[in-house]
């Protein structure tokens, strides 16, 4: 098992929950829960796969990511009632699962040797494809889209790093594990300190 491999379980078990906290805020049923946590995990992974025109997109290839997902949704399912503020929740687990996927996407761009545009590309929408197919479906506004936070900024950060690193000679395991810190530190700064990039602010027409 390949360290993109590690990483794309990581980002599958981790998307899945947040999936799951999403279904629980809309009330769904247990199948319900199933559809989005699976939705949501292999979302982002499987527009990179069919991107990159690989053998066999991920969960296709090895179909317990599958069945790892749907049990998540399950656990979450029966426990969501435990948790005091599952948006908070969603929102910590959503930040983790943007680093990790952004570090598989990168990773398997890097593997088929991409030029440095497409494996960025790649990280960004391994990390973010997923969770905004989640928040469209249940009908929220996507967490990747939401005003005055980073998000794609954070994702797109990751993987230059990464590129860069690589570029430098770093190990791919090395250059990976910098892309999601890079990614989680910038997500966690705007969460917890509010950091954000300036917002579009209309003006008046000149006459």
């Amino acid at each position: 098992m390949t360290f993109v491999t590690l990483l794309d379980y990581a980002a599958v078990l981790v998307f899945a929950l947040t999936g799951a906290l999403v279904a629980s805020r809309a009330q769904l049923d247990i199948v319900g829960f199933a559809f989005i946590s699976c939705l949501t995990a292999v979302g982002g992974g499987t527009v990179r796969d069919l991107v990159l025109n690989r053998e066999e997109v991920f969960w296709v290839a090895d179909p317990n990511q599958i069945l790892l997902a749907a049990g998540a949704a399950v656990v979450v399912f029966f426990t969501a009632h435990l948790v005091e503020s599952r948006l908070r929740l969603l929102i910590w687990l959503d930040s983790f699962a943007l680093a990790v996927a952004v570090s598989a996407g990168t990773g398997a761009a890097l593997a088929l040797d991409k030029p440095a545009v497409i494996v960025v590309l790649m990280g960004m929408a391994t990390g973010s494809m997923g969770g905004l197919m989640r928040d469209v479906v249940v009908g929220e506004v996507p967490l990747v889209l939401k005003q005055g936070e980073l998000y794609i900024t954070c994702a797109m950060s990751g993987a230059i790093v990464a590129v860069a690193a690589s570029s430098f000679g770093l190990a791919s395991g090395l250059a990976l594990v910098l892309c999601a810190m890079v990614c989680w530190g910038l997500r966690a700064g705007s969460i917890a300190f509010g950091w954000h990039l300036p917002v579009y602010k209309s003006r008046p027409p000149r006459s």
